[in-house]
């Protein structure tokens, strides 16, 4: 039941990130194989420059490994993985990265730095992350939010979630985005809690303004599935035509990428948004297609 299809990077990511010109990445605890082929990557499609931070002869020689001459790179050797947060969090308060994309760390040590008040690195937007899914190259995004960050979202996190993620489907072209906010059910029902939150959204969207085309609940088929809505007699601008799946908690937002990502070979391109910098928070199992897509949802989502 696993797929063997071999995961690749979106064109389309790639083109529009590639509009913007020199953007200085931090690479956070970055000797490790894995995110060092990522950056490496990202610096072939000329998305980014980085600046690595972790320990000096580890970074050295993983870029030995990948055959990459680094040496008109900077470095900031910093061997305890811990504090590669903190300097990366320090050096995006100053403004001399653009972007932090996580290496060999785990996301609550990062994230917590980011979080601090003292780097000033938060807007006035709540952060969320969305995840731009694909299959094939050419393939149109389904964007998928928040399956990483928001662990169970009220109404008013939801709508900061939903803002977020509309300004990221501008950034990638999709002006108007339909967006479905997901439940287990197109009724609304009292004992469906996710359902309520739904109706709710669409009614705040509408009264906003949002530039978007916000419908909820609708369940997972009737928001992808143009034959499944028609069945069940659902007529709107979102249902079976979803650009965005505004998901009710983290796990359903997790799964369903999971599920794309392991039975169909999707191409998961994550990042936390909606602060002053995008920051990268890949899994320590991803591929590095999926990491390079990443790092290029980063750069689309810099202002």
């Amino acid at each position: 039941m696993l797929s063997n299809k071999e995961i690749v990077c979106p064109d389309n990511l790639l083109k529009v990130a590639k509009k913007k010109k020199d953007v200085t990445a931090g690479i956070v605890n970055a000797g490790k194989v894995l995110p060092m082929h990522s950056a490496m990557e990202a610096v072939k499609e000329n998305l980014i420059t980085p600046i690595f931070i972790g320990d000096k002869n580890e970074i050295k020689k993983c870029a030995e490994q990948l055959k990459w001459d680094i040496s008109k790179y900077e470095i900031i050797n910093e061997t305890i993985e811990n504090n590669t947060a903190a300097i990366a969090a320090k050096l995006a308060c100053e403004g001399k990265i653009k972007i932090i994309v996580k290496g060999h760390i785990h996301t609550d040590i990062l994230m917590k730095e980011v979080l601090k008040r003292e780097y000033n690195l938060l807007g006035k937007k709540r952060l969320s992350h969305i995840w731009h899914m694909t299959i094939d190259k050419t393939n149109s995004p389904l964007i998928i939010t928040d399956g990483a960050l928001n662990v169970l979202p009220n109404i008013k996190t939801k709508m900061h979630i939903l803002k977020n993620v509309v300004d990221f489907a501008n950034r990638i072209g999709i002006k108007i985005p339909k967006v479905a906010v997901l439940s287990a059910t197109e009724e609304v029902l009292e004992s469906v809690p996710s359902s309520i939150d739904a109706n709710e959204i669409t009614k705040i969207a509408k009264e906003e303004n949002i530039n978007a085309d916000v419908f909820g609940p609708l369940a997972f088929d009737n928001s992808i599935s143009k034959k499944s809505a028609a069945i069940k007699g659902i007529k709107n601008a979102v249902a079976g035509q979803a650009d965005i799946l505004l998901v009710p908690g983290v796990e359903t937002g997790n799964g369903l990428v999971k599920m794309m990502i392991y039975f169909m070979g999707a191409c998961a391109a994550g990042v936390v948004i909606g602060g002053k910098i995008p920051v990268v928070i890949t899994s320590r199992s991803d591929e590095a297609q999926a990491r390079l897509a990443s790092i290029a949802a980063a750069v689309v989502a810099l202002d």
